[in-house]
């Protein structure tokens, strides 16, 4: 069994990673910046430096052959789709085309490029599975979070169409993990409450100590990722799951 995770520079991406190299799952993480914390499991652990915002670098990426070479005829392969952001945050007519065009390409785009991307480059797989790392807000609407809302809720309609297809031996789920304690969430306590109206709500989960923290969150979702009971829905929220 192999794994491709994505954003394990830091935060959850970088804990998922470190939760599949402990259990013996070599790992190739793709992300901005290497992290230099994964450099202790040697040869077990590949590092790509990739900006997933830009699909021309993405696309490129993929052609060179890098992932079919990883994967390498292994019959389980698995594919972490976490690399994600929350910004722009505010309402329409503040958040400004670029910004917008890159939220979608990294929240959207490469996830569903690398999923489709994993089937061929891992023609000898018999089980498959892809997560996409959601959220609540892909299920229940904030001000001043449409783009974000909107970009998790395509992953979690991917999943739902992609388990239509029925291809054998693939399981999909869009799973949302909770509250984690990460940069993330910094970033959004940080945000104008002009632009986020809802941010006292978050201030107080930090307050409350509410937040999950990264390593425990990836220990959970990897369970329920390697468990049976994975691709069970196509849409679930690990707080209400349990690995078979």
């Amino acid at each position: 069994m192999k794994a491709i995770v994505t954003g394990t520079s830091r935060g959850l991406g970088a804990a998922i990673a470190i939760t599949l190299l402990e259990r013996g799952i070599p790992v190739l993480g793709l992300a901005r910046q290497h992290n230099p914390a994964l450099t202790r499991f040697g040869a077990a652990c590949a590092q790509a430096a990739l900006d997933l915002s830009n699909p021309d670098a993405l696309t490129h990426w993929l052609a060179s052959g890098d992932m079919a070479g990883f994967l390498a005829d292994d019959d389980a392969v698995l594919l972490i789709n976490n690399a994600g952001t929350v910004q722009p945050v505010g309402p329409l007519g503040t958040q400004g085309g670029a910004a917008v065009a890159q939220a979608v390409s990294l929240n959207v785009a490469a996830p569903l490029m690398l999923a489709d991307a994993l089937l061929t480059a891992s023609p000898a797989a018999t089980d498959r599975r892809i997560l996409h790392v959601s959220s609540g807000a892909a299920r229940n609407a904030y001000a001043g979070w449409n783009v974000y809302c909107a970009t998790k809720a395509a992953l979690d309609h991917h999943a739902r169409a992609v388990r239509e297809d029925a291809l054998p031996g693939l399981r999909i789920c869009s799973l949302a993990p909770g509250v984690i304690d990460t940069d993330m969430q910094v970033q959004v306590r940080n945000s104008d409450e002009a632009r986020f109206p809802a941010r006292e709500r978050f201030e107080a989960l930090k307050r409350d100590g509410a937040l999950v923290p990264p390593a425990v969150c990836a220990a959970r979702l990897v369970d329920y990722l390697l468990s049976g009971a994975f691709g069970n829905s196509a849409v679930a929220d690990l707080r209400e799951v349990a690995p078979a």
